[in-house]
């Protein structure tokens, strides 16, 4: 029997993923960025296919990951989050800059920022996982806390969305 609770164990972050250019973009909260290799440095997102950014990064061949600080405002991550890019224009009135790619890299709540060139592709079902080299990474906020899943959860009392890799139906868990 598979306790679901028990995936809530695994750490992670919280982090924006973007792509378009500077007239049309869009990004995503994503909890599922890690690094895969450190010489050629190279990262992996994981994206719903139906998020609107999945399309972006496949015509634009990169991305931007920027890695949330811990008081990420609950706009930011509702915008980000919660609404379709397909509904709304996620960038307006928001922080970011042009990346080196050409793609938005969001500042606003930022406290460092990754930009990757596309490399590979792996479709995993419901999701792509992209994996993307390295051209750029910064630190905007020196000394800032990265925002985790868990301190998400426990003590900002929010929840996974049906696109992101680590939804669970709440019929799943333990009431």
């Amino acid at each position: 029997m598979i306790n679901y609770e028990t995936f809530f164990k695994v750490t992670y972050g919280l982090f924006i993923v973007s792509s378009g250019n500077m007239v049309k973009g869009n990004g995503f909260i994503s909890n599922s960025v890690f690094q895969v290799t450190s010489e050629p440095p190279q990262f992996a997102v994981c994206c719903s296919k139906d998020n609107l950014t999945a399309s972006f990064i496949k015509n634009t061949g990169a991305f931007s990951i920027s890695i949330l600080n811990k008081e990420t405002k609950p706009e930011t991550i509702g915008r980000f989050g919660y609404k379709s890019g397909k509904d709304i224009n996620k960038l307006e009135g928001i922080y970011f800059k042009e990346g080196e790619t050409g793609v938005p890299v969001v500042l606003e709540d930022t406290m460092a920022m990754i930009e990757c060139r596309l490399d590979q592709t792996f479709d995993v079902g419901t999701h792509l996982i992209f994996i993307g080299k390295v051209v750029d990474a910064e630190i905007i906020q020196e000394g800032a806390e990265p925002m985790t899943y868990n301190y998400f959860r426990e003590v900002r009392k929010g929840f996974a969305p049906k696109n992101a890799p680590t939804y669970i139906d709440k019929s799943k868990l333990k009431k």
